[in-house]
């Protein structure tokens, strides 16, 4: 007799719940209650969340702000505990979960307040706690009403231990995923009709044609497909819409990010053993999830208050540009995030990045403008940099530019697949320097001048970059290891916030600090 599997899979919803992006108040096709509000729940259904849940939106980066008094003051009902979130993924009736590389941004004492509270399990193999206080099994074998024993497996990347705070891995046992994922496997498929991988993390390679995009490990769900074989690889972090198709020797799907849509699979096992897949991206449509709305309600008025206190003044407004552009003409928008890196860090030289998407910044800036502009949750590092260590920072920034047939300038398919990654090229201050796009890949760096002057070999230089970066993530492995001037244990967020209030009247650098050639 044929079986049949329902599934309904979110990743890296990043703490969207209510159909906003926070850029303004219009209702939008997203947010984790629209979706929800959807979902079907019997017992051959299972509710799966990849995670990225808990941080990545103004109401996320309000809610870990606030004493514990003001955090159990924003539910509508102490009925559901006292973190938003758990309730959220409870009323939605979230079965089993994985963790997520930004779930541990906020501590893991944060983390264990959203899993204690939450019904759903939590599931990943290769990441624990040293002390055990994290409620995270490795799998868990799950039976439908059908009799379908259905094996469900969770693993996360392991390059947290590259990002995150070194206080928070130190209390974390974190591990490379493959390998203890090939030995569960081994251990539950006899136990199993179905096997599924919950995993936090992406392709490393062209789904097409096989061919490998990057070196690093950080996705590695390509070679699981072809060296292990789970049934069904449900896929996040990467942020790109896939609703399903078979790799190797897997099923793969991946939602996008901040929840415009549900990967919504059937899986039917046939009664010789063989197996069926279909599956598509539901859209978030409708009316939200009336009981968690209503729930969260005292929240959301007070994020929505936070947003709209006013910050200060800038001398020029500030809008979101043309990547390309502004990568090629200079950004006044990146100018002012390195000058207030500048001042919080006494460095000669500031970097930074802007994301895929993003508000922009008007004269009159309020809360909302700021975080919904700069949208990480990083702090603050200063290094001591060699000039011949700043070329080759700078030459992997130069990669971001390619030619097209017909010569002409455009980005380089390096930051484009697998994923578009505007946020890995970085802008510099501080420093007048020149990319020669006409020269190899590597030998684009032609002049770094400090003080009217060309930094000369051997010269060291104090330069302010952001905690992402400084763990070499984005292909920037020389800055690893690097001399510690100074690491600002604050939100750059909230470091933006503070230089607008205490500055009145900003005039916003518009030097072009870079000239790009070619």
């Amino acid at each position: 007799m044929d079986r049949t599997l329902s599934i309904r899979f979110t990743s890296d919803t990043h703490g969207y719940l209510y159909p906003t992006n926070y850029a303004d108040s219009a209702d939008r096709p997203m947010g984790l209650m629209k979706l929800a509000a959807e979902y079907p729940h019997d017992e051959n259904t299972l509710i799966l969340d990849g995670g990225d849940t808990i941080q990545g939106s103004p109401m996320t980066n309000l809610y870990y702000r606030l004493t514990e008094e003001e955090q159990a003051q924003c539910l509508a009902s102490g009925e559901y505990g006292a973190n938003p979130f758990a309730a959220m993924m409870n009323l939605a009736g979230y079965q089993y979960v994985t963790l997520g590389n930004h779930d541990f941004n906020n501590g893991v004492d944060a983390l264990h307040d959203y899993l204690s509270q939450l019904d759903a399990i939590c599931l990943c193999c290769n990441i624990h706690d040293r002390e055990g206080r994290l409620p995270i099994a490795p799998y868990a074998i799950h039976q439908l009403g059908n009799g379908l024993r259905v094996g469900l497996v969770g693993a996360c990347t392991h390059h947290v231990t590259r990002w995150e705070n070194p206080a928070t891995v130190e209390k974390l046992i974190i591990e490379e995923p493959v390998p203890i994922l090939a030995k569960i496997l081994e251990e539950i498929r006899p136990q199993c009709d179905l096997t599924v991988l919950l995993y936090h993390g992406g392709f490393e390679c062209d789904l097409n044609t096989g061919k490998r995009l990057t070196e690093s490990t950080e996705n590695e769900a390509c070679r699981i497909c072809s060296e292990l074989g789970f049934d069904l690889v449900l896929t996040g972090h990467q942020h790109i819409p896939l609703a399903g198709r078979m790799y190797q020797n897997s099923y793969v799907v991946q939602p996008t990010y901040r929840a415009p849509h549900v990967c919504a699979v059937t899986v039917t096992v046939r009664e010789d053993g063989s197996k069926a897949f279909a599956s598509e991206l539901l859209p978030a449509s409708g009316k939200p999830l009336a009981a968690a709305a209503d729930l969260l309600a005292p929240l959301e008025a007070r994020v929505q208050a936070w947003l709209d206190q006013p910050a200060g003044q800038l001398d020029r407004a500030l809008p979101a540009e043309d990547h390309l552009a502004s990568a090629i003409h200079g950004s006044p928008l990146a100018n002012f995030i390195n000058t207030v890196q500048l001042a919080a860090s006494g460095a000669r030289i500031s970097a930074c990045s802007l994301p895929n998407e993003f508000k922009g910044i008007p004269a009159a800036v309020t809360v909302r403008d700021v975080v919904s502009t700069y949208i990480y949750s990083n702090t603050l590092v200063v290094l001591e940099l060699t000039r011949e260590t700043l070329r080759r920072y700078m030459e992997r920034s130069a990669e971001y530019f390619d030619h097209d047939a017909q010569g002409k300038l455009v980005i380089s398919d390096a930051f484009l697949r697998p994923k578009i990654e505007h946020y890995n090229y970085d802008r510099f201050s501080g420093v007048d320097y020149v990319f020669d796009t006409t020269r190899p890949v590597g030998q684009r760096v032609t002049s770094i001048r400090v003080d009217g002057r060309e930094l000369e070999e051997g010269e060291t230089v104090s330069v302010c970059i952001n905690s992402y970066r400084s763990s070499g993530a984005g292909g920037y492995e020389m800055l690893v290891g690097q001399k510690v001037l100074r690491d600002i244990q604050v939100d750059v967020a909230d470091t933006m916030i503070e230089y607008i209030t205490k500055n009145p009247d900003i005039h916003v650098d518009t030097h072009r600090y870079c000239t790009v050639v070619g």
